[in-house]
């Protein structure tokens, strides 16, 4: 065990724990924030997505000692209110159906659209590719993130997803 600081959504918090720990289990359990979720735990599903340094990784096997001195934004970061274009766009298109993977499918959309502000489809689906949705969502997940870059361009969202 070891004191570690970690920078969660611009708070501090402290804990002593292995410094082996996946970075997900002090999110959720030490941090109390209960966005990110567990899935398969060998980083091929996205559902414990979360942003280090502003880029998206798997929190299941990243270990807390990588992540000391980085700013991690967890799904509970992205916006307090719900008021992040991704958030409004996943509310308006309506894309959970069951719901367990959009908090790793939102930031991984966040971070596509940080880096590639007018994604293609291609663009969309090589990005969204690791995030998988059990109940099939990816149309939605899709035409979301189209309304999330209209939205964010001022522009009224085209009803045809593109």
């Amino acid at each position: 065990m070891a004191a570690i600081t970690l920078t969660i959504n611009g708070k501090d918090y402290q804990m002593d724990i292995d410094q082996q720990m996946p970075l997900l289990w002090a999110i959720r359990d030490f941090a109390d924030l209960t966005g990110t979720k567990f899935g398969c735990g060998i980083s091929q599903c996205g559902a414990c997505t979360v942003h280090i340094d502003g880029k998206p990784i798997r929190s299941c096997t990243y270990p807390v000692m990588a992540a000391q001195g980085k700013k991690i934004t967890t799904i509970e970061g992205i916006s307090a209110d719900l008021s992040h274009p991704v958030q409004q766009a996943w509310i308006a298109e309506q894309v959970p159906q069951c719901g367990y993977c959009q908090s790793g499918q939102i930031m991984a959309a966040v971070a596509l659209l940080k880096e590639k502000p007018q994604p293609t489809d291609e663009d969309i689906d090589k990005a969204m590719q690791g995030n998988l949705c059990r109940c099939g969502t990816y149309p939605r997940i899709r035409k979301a993130i189209h309304r999330a870059v209209a939205m964010m361009q001022g522009q009224p969202a085209k009803t045809d997803g593109k």
